[in-house]
C-alpha cells in the first residue's frame, strides 16, 4: 500500500510479551485487528513503544511478519528499522522490505550520534537501497542528537524519502521545516499533545502513542481537524490532553502498556532495562482511565 498519501493516526503499536518475556503473538494479532477495527490508518510495528532495541533481530523479523499478515493489506504496515549502526539499519530495512512492510521509519544514530554530514549519510544508505518509502525519525530527548534544518531540506528531495516524525516537541523547529512539506513530503506529529498544532502547519497526523489505548478517539480528532471540524478537534485534544500526558509520566512504553493491561487488553510485562510503574503513578494512571471511561 502506499503510504505516500496517508494521513490520519498511525498507532506506535505496543509489542506484548508473555510473563517469561517472549512475545505473545496472539495478543499482537488481537491488537492489530482491534486497530483495524477502530479506523487506525497505519500500523508502526517495531517502534520506540513497541520495545524494539530489546528484541533480537529474530523477533523483529517475526513480529513484522505477524502484524502483516494480520493487516492483510487492509492498512499500511510500517517497520520501524533505525539503528545506531547505519549498517545495522541498512540490513534490518532490507529484511522489512522482503517481509512485505509498506513503509519504514528510520531513526537517528544515536549514543554515537554523528556530525551532521554522517546524519545525512545515514538516511540516504538506506533511502538509495530500498525502494518503499521511508520517513525520518527526530527524536533529540532520545537520542541525542537531531535532524538539522539543512539536513532536512536535502533530505525532503530525496525520491523515497517521504517525511518526517517530528518528535521534539519543539514548535519552532517544526515552523523552520514545514516550507518542507509538500506533495512527496509529510510532516507527522511525534507528540500527542502537540498534534492539533502540526496539524495547523500542514501535518499530515500523528504517530500516536496515545492511540493503544484510544484508538478510534485519536483517529476522529485527526480527521476531524483534516476535514474541518476544527473546533471538535481541538474540543477533543482538550478531553484528553491530561490523559495523553499521562501517559510519559514515566519513560514510554511502560504507561500505555501498563494502561492496556488495567484495561484487560494483557499487553503483558516489559523487558529490562524497563520495569513495572511505581504504585504511586499506577494510581494515579488508573484515575487519568477511569476518567476517560476506559476502566471502572
Amino acid at each position: 500500500m502506499d503510504i505516500r498519501s496517508l494521513k490520519g493516526s498511525i498507532v506506535a503499536l505496543v509489542t506484548p510479551f508473555h510473563a517469561d518475556g517472549s512475545v505473545n503473538f496472539e495478543k499482537l494479532r488481537e491488537l492489530a485487528e482491534w486497530h483495524i477495527a477502530s479506523g487506525t490508518d497505519a500500523i508502526l510495528a517495531l517502534g520506540t513503544t513497541g520495545e524494539s532495541s530489546t528484541m533480537t533481530h529474530e523477533e523483529d523479523d517475526a513480529v513484522l511478519r505477524c502484524v502483516i499478515e494480520t493487516a492483510a493489506g487492509r492498512v499500511p504496515v510500517i517497520a520501524g528499522t533505525g539503528s545506531n549502526s547505519t549498517q545495522t539499519m541498512l540490513e534490518k530495512s532490507l529484511r522489512a522490505e522482503a517481509l512485505g512492510a509498506d513503509g519504514l521509519l528510520l531513526i537517528t544514530p544515536y549514543y554515537n550520534k554523528g556530525n551532521p554530514e554522517g546524519i545525512c549519510r545515514h538516511f540516504l544508505t538506506v533511502a538509495d537501497a530500498v525502494k518503499i518509502p521511508c520517513i525520518l525519525y527526530n527524536v533529540p530527548g532520545r537520542t541525542g542528537c537531531a535532524i538539522s534544518v539543512e539536513n532536512v531540506e536535502r533530505l525532503a528531495k530525496h525520491p523515497n524519502i517521504c517525511g518526517i516524525k517530528e518528535a521534539s516537541g519543539d514548535m519552532s523547529y517544526a515552523m523552520r521545516i514545514a516550507h518542507c512539506i509538500g506533495p512527496d513530503f509529510a510532516l507527522w506529529c511525534g507528540n500527542d499533545d502537540i498534534t492539533i498544532p502540526l496539524l495547523s502547519i500542514g501535518g499530515s497526523g500523528v504517530i500516536s502513542v496515545w492511540a493503544n489505548i484510544q484508538p478510534r478517539e485519536c483517529h476522529e480528532m485527526v480527521m476531524d481537524y483534516l476535514e474541518g471540524r476544527r473546533e471538535r478537534a481541538a474540543a477533543a485534544a482538550v478531553k484528553y490532553l491530561e490523559l495523553m500526558n499521562g501517559l510519559f509520566m514515566e519513560v514510554n512504553p511502560i504507561p500505555v502498556k501498563t494502561a492496556l493491561n488495567l484495561m484487560g487488553k494483557d499487553a503483558g510485562p516489559f523487558r529490562l532495562p524497563l520495569c513495572e510503574m511505581t504504585d504511586a503513578h499506577t494510581a494515579r494512571l488508573r484515575g487519568l482511565l477511569e476518567k476517560a471511561g476506559l476502566v471502572k
